[in-house]
């Protein structure tokens, strides 16, 4: 598996080798010591899976402390726009934004760290998106930031008459008036300490 860095080095695209054949093909789509010489110590405590369609957009969300999650997220089918946003304020990239094309054919995946917003638009015709947590949903905790604020400047890559989002998602604050994290607690050194 190949590591590829970002314009924010604490969120990552894993690659991995694919093995294919004219049976079909093989590749490890998730290994613990690797995972752990590139990020530190995390243990995932919950899987989830959504199928949405063309030009639906979830995101830009991400949960307050103490129940802040990091997420190994990647495409089961489909392509969609990834984009991660740093909420730690104080941190070099604040208010900047992350955006990785994932799909079946890469088979790639986004590391989101904690103390990022998180969220994806579909740009085939549907798509099946799972991601890995290190902490378990709390719905008291769910937060977000509106997806078209204009001062994150992200371009997602599909016209906006064709987005489609859920009506939490269309009522989500700016991300001037969204909470943030401090970045002196959300270091990835700190957070996930190398093995």
């Amino acid at each position: 598996m190949q590591v590829i860095s970002t314009a924010i080095p604490d969120v990552l695209i894993f690659q991995p080798r694919v093995f294919g054949d004219d049976r079909g093909y093989f590749f490890e789509s998730f290994r613990q010591d690797f995972f752990e010489e590139h990020v530190g110590r995390v243990r995932f405590v919950q899987e989830n899976e959504s199928k949405s369609g063309y030009g639906v957009l979830r995101g830009l969300h991400f949960q307050k402390p103490p129940f802040t999650q990091s997420k190994l997220v990647r495409v089961l089918s489909g392509s969609v726009l990834d984009v991660v946003v740093d909420l730690r304020l104080g941190s070099p990239w604040y208010g900047r934004h992350v955006s990785c094309k994932l799909d079946t054919e890469q088979k790639n995946m986004l590391w989101v760290p904690k103390g990022f917003a998180h969220g994806f638009l579909v740009l085939s015709t549907e798509a099946v998106f799972a991601y890995k947590c290190d902490n378990y949903y709390t719905p008291s905790h769910d937060a977000g930031i509106l997806w078209n604020d204009p001062s994150l400047g992200i371009d997602w890559q599909l016209p906006a008459e064709v987005i489609r989002v859920s009506e939490k998602d269309a009522h989500q604050p700016g991300f001037a008036s969204a909470d943030s994290f401090l970045y002196e607690d959300f270091q990835q050194e700190i957070l996930y300490l190398k093995v």
